[in-house]
Order: structure tokens, then C-alpha cells, then sequence
């Protein structure tokens, strides 16, 4: 059994470690704050987005686009992808990292021609460990999102398929579900899709305003998609970064609890060889007396 002074330095050290966790708990908990407000303030703009390319596609249903062009010409193994992946800078977020990594790693072994972008040092450390090469790392983006650095991830990306380097463009990041749920989700975000966008029917006794596209649709197009997939990314960001600061304080708060339950159990062990030892002076004491008062008879 550890001694007293053992014990006591012991505790002092939980109780250091308590005071950190709780810090960062704070810290998190300011921060997840502040990103909830950019989330709920940006899906509006992407929301609209999402409503101007159904409108289009609802009026002007045979429209042709290379960003709807799913190049079905090319075989599934000689397609070559692009995966932009979301991690976190730092740990200490229970499993946030390990989910996103997990599903990508998952993905890369689905196919060959594989190229990766990455957001969070994190994610770099574990691709580069695996020896895959990373196309693209973004730094400090993860900690800051913003439409500036979602606008240098699309443009990036975008590039890349525009001219034929990629033929398929996918994100892979973290959606807070509430507060005590959050999932990985992986979603293509090249080439788009016409069902995704007419998941909403509207009824037959609604009239269908007319539109006009100057110069074209295509030109209409050029501009908004590229919009949309800048919308997107940031909306993944930020909900990543909700994510991240949610699991990391559901970790820190996990730790306090468990330092508080150490304490507890520290301080009666600590109480118990405190009292053994003030049991051992007093039996000492005793003995001390009766062998004097002997030796004085």
C-alpha cells in the first residue's frame, strides 16, 4: 500500500489534470457555440442554392452540363476519384478522428486511382503513416472555417475536374445529429446528380413561374454550381467543427467526471492509511508507557 505523502501527491496531480479538462471543456463549449451561429447563418444562402438549381432543372429538364455528366464511358476501374477529407487538428475528441479515418481508409481500398485532399493535420499524419500520397492538404482550415478556405478547397477541386484529372469529386466529413449523436457521412459532390434535386415535388395546382436565363442555362450553370459545391464545403466544415468541439467536450467532461470519481477514491484511501498510521503512533505510545512503568517497578 502507497504511503500517505504518495497518495496526496497523487491527487494533487488528478486534481491539476481536472482543472485542465475542465478548462478545456469551456473552451470547446465557447467554440461550438460560435460555430452552431456561422451554421445556422450560412444555410440560408446554401438552402437557396439548392432551390435555384431545381428550378432550373424543373424548367429546362434536357439541359446538358458537364457537371451532371457522369463520363458512364469510362469503366468503374479506370475512374479516377477524389476524396476530401475532414479531420480535426488536435485529439482529445473521443472518437471524432477515428470514425472519418476509418470510412476513408474504406474507401481508398474500393478503388485504384484514388487522390486525396486534406483537411486537419490529424488526417495528414494518418494517411502519410499509411504511406498514401495526399494530393492536396489544406492547413488551417479546420480551426477557422471559412467561405474563403471553403472557395481554395472548391477551387482546387473543381480545377481537377474540369479538366479531367478527376471524374468523380466526394467529402467526407462529420454531421452533428444533436448533441449527443454524430455520424460520418460520405456524399459525392461530383458529378451532381438530377434526383438529389427533385426530391421535392411540387403539387400540379401550383403554378410554375416562368424564367429566363441570360445567356444560357449552361452560363447560369457555370456559375451556381460552383457556388453550390463552395456552400457545401463550408457547410461540412463548420458541421465538422460542431462535431469536433461536441466530442471533445463530451471527452473532457468524461475525464472530469472520471477525475472526480479518482479523488473520491484517492481521499478514503488516503483517510484509511492516515488513520493506520495515527493507529501505529498511539500503539507505539502505549507500548512506550507500559515499558517504562515496568521499568520504573
Amino acid at each position: 500500500m502507497a504511503n500517505a505523502r504518495e497518495i496526496l501527491n497523487r491527487m494533487h496531480s488528478v486534481q491539476d489534470t481536472r482543472k485542465i479538462t475542465n478548462a478545456m471543456y469551456l473552451i470547446a463549449s465557447t467554440k461550438l457555440k460560435k460555430s452552431k451561429k456561422a451554421l445556422e447563418e450560412t444555410e440560408p444562402y446554401f438552402y437557396t442554392l439548392q432551390s435555384l438549381i431545381q428550378r432550373i432543372l424543373r424548367h429546362m429538364p434536357d439541359v446538358k452540363h458537364f457537371y451532371f455528366d457522369t463520363r458512364s464511358s469510362i469503366k468503374p476501374e479506370d475512374r479516377s476519384r477524389g476524396l476530401i477529407v475532414i479531420t480535426g487538428d488536435k485529439g482529445l475528441a473521443g472518437a471524432y478522428n477515428h470514425n472519418v479515418l476509418k470510412i476513408a481508409h474504406e474507401w481508398m481500398e474500393s478503388g485504384k486511382n484514388n487522390h486525396l485532399y486534406v483537411v486537419g493535420e490529424l488526417g495528414r499524419q494518418y494517411f502519410e503513416s499509411k504511406h498514401m500520397p495526399v494530393e492536396e492538404q489544406f492547413h488551417y482550415t479546420v480551426q477557422n472555417p471559412t467561405m474563403h478556405r471553403a472557395r481554395l478547397i472548391s477551387s482546387t477541386v473543381l480545377e481537377d475536374y474540369e479538366e479531367g484529372r478527376l471524374d468523380e469529386v466526394w467529402i467526407l466529413y462529420t454531421q452533428m445529429i444533436n448533441s449527443m449523436k454524430m455520424e460520418a457521412q460520405l456524399v459525392q459532390l461530383l458529378p451532381l446528380k438530377r434526383e438529389d434535386f427533385s426530391k421535392i415535388t411540387m403539387p400540379a395546382n401550383i403554378y410554375q413561374e416562368e424564367i429566363k436565363m441570360v445567356p444560357s442555362p449552361e452560363e447560369v450553370m457555370n456559375h451556381v454550381v460552383p457556388n453550390y459545391v463552395t456552400g457545401f464545403i463550408y457547410g461540412a466544415l463548420v458541421e465538422s467543427f460542431c462535431s469536433e468541439q461536441n466530442a471533445r467536450m463530451m471527452a473532457m467532461q468524461s475525464a472530469s467526471d472520471n477525475a472526480s470519481q479518482l479523488l473520491s477514491q484517492l481521499s478514503v484511501e488516503y483517510n484509511r492509511v492516515r488513520q493506520a498510521a495515527i493507529t501505529q503512533e498511539i500503539t507505539e505510545v502505549v507500548g512506550g508507557a507500559k515499558a517504562q512503568r515496568k521499568k520504573s517497578s
